[in-house]
């Protein structure tokens, strides 16, 4: 009887909690996935001046917290529920310094060389923001296969007038439930 209720105990308590999507009161659907938070509003606004109002989208952030009390640096996964395109950006948000659009920042996933992204050329800023980099080109879908198949990535960004960039370690457990979410609710919409 006791190994009983002990295997029992072990099936209920020693498994992670399966994420289960919730109608938030600020009109969206969310689903926690590990590390990421993932989202998809209620209505689908074509014309919106940024992606919340055409978009799903995931993100985690770093240990460290600016002013306002939010990460300082943030990776979202972006999916497009108008054409599904999927992408991602990198939020720059430091209680002080900015980042030196100058210098390269550096994604180092475990075991591998450094990803480089040189603003222009890898990454542009979007949605009248200054803060946000959206990766383009090759690098992003690279950048974005990598992120399916590890467990953490390092984001290194050069901040102005600081000659050490500063490092911070980015969780990527819940990527994959996330992409899974979005593409499950790019199109569970109250209003069109």
């Amino acid at each position: 009887m006791r190994k009983a209720i002990c295997l029992a105990a072990l099936l209920a308590f020693g498994t992670p909690a399966m994420a289960e999507p919730f109608h938030h009161p600020f009109g969206e659907w969310r689903e926690y996935n590990n590390d990421w938070l993932a989202a998809c509003p209620d209505a689908i606004h074509e014309d919106a001046p940024d992606f919340y109002g055409y978009s799903c989208f995931a993100s985690t952030g770093s240990q460290e917290l600016n002013d306002a009390n939010l990460p300082a640096y943030k990776l979202t996964l972006i999916h497009n529920r108008l054409d599904g395109a999927l992408d991602l950006a990198i939020t720059i948000s430091p209680a002080s310094g900015e980042y030196d659009e100058e210098r390269e920042m550096l994604l180092r996933f475990g075991g591998e060389p450094p990803t480089s992204l040189t603003l222009g050329t890898d990454l542009e800023t979007r949605h009248n923001t200054t803060n946000q980099f959206f990766l383009i080109g090759p690098v992003r879908e690279t950048v974005l296969d990598k992120m399916r198949d590890r467990n953490a990535v390092t984001l290194s960004v050069p901040l102005e007038g600081v000659e050490k960039p500063v490092e911070t370690r980015l969780s990527l457990r819940g990527v994959l439930a996330s992409l899974d979410f979005m593409t499950t609710y790019a199109r569970k919409v109250a209003q069109y």
